[in-house]
């Protein structure tokens, strides 16, 4: 169980261009491909940078020097590894402020595009493949558990957890693990517990000095 990785969720063979790519070629990539910012990549395939509409838009608003991708690009490039998960991506996005990862291999070569509206695909998940993998994953596979031992519904992502566990301390860690399920946006802990364990914990006394 886990989420899913860059490399599950990454558009690969991206569109990028070279240094030396006008601005008027740069333009017309990010508006065939309805994108707003392309890698640009080196004679070995590495990203050495990404120019975005907002690079354009600078150029055109203040007279910026640079009339080619070398020269208007945003360098170095924020990239992310395939093995990467999708929280790490995201966190990135959002730390460095950009909407678009290029993904490298080992070598540092470029084999494909995460967005933010790839990560998104995530909460579009059908309820129905997030209730199984809660079953199998969270409540069979990790906890142990009996699938008919809890009930789990979900509604647009929504997940309630209802029924009796054995003991309490299981309830943090079962609506942690299916907070961690990908696409699930909330969820509703309804269980009950047999056992306070959490309670059972004996106070051990210091021993005196023996004399």
């Amino acid at each position: 169980m886990g989420h899913r990785s860059v490399g599950d969720l990454m558009t690969p063979d991206a569109v990028s261009v070279r240094p030396g790519t006008t601005f008027k070629e740069i333009a017309r990539v990010l508006d065939e491909y309805e994108i707003t910012a392309v890698p640009v990549i080196d004679g070995d395939g590495r990203p050495v940078g990404v120019v975005s509409e907002a690079d354009l838009l600078r150029k055109q608003t203040s007279g910026g020097v640079g009339s080619t991708a070398g020269e208007l690009m945003t360098s170095p490039a924020v990239v992310a590894e395939p093995e990467w998960d999708v929280v790490r991506a995201a966190r990135t996005m959002e730390t460095r402020r950009v909407k678009r990862l290029p993904v490298v291999d080992g070598d540092g070569r470029l084999i494909g595009v995460i967005s933010r509206s790839d990560l998104l695909q995530l909460f579009l998940r059908q309820d129905r493949a997030i209730q199984e993998e809660i079953l199998e994953d969270v409540i069979v596979r990790t906890l142990g558990l009996s699938p008919s031992s809890l009930t789990v519904e979900v509604a647009d992502g929504r997940v309630t957890l209802s029924g009796r566990v054995e003991r309490k301390s299981l309830l943090p860690v079962a609506v942690q693990l299916c907070e961690g399920v990908d696409g699930v946006v909330d969820v509703v802990n309804r269980l009950d517990f047999d056992r306070d364990d959490t309670a059972d914990e004996a106070t051990v006394q210091p021993r005196g000095d023996r004399s």
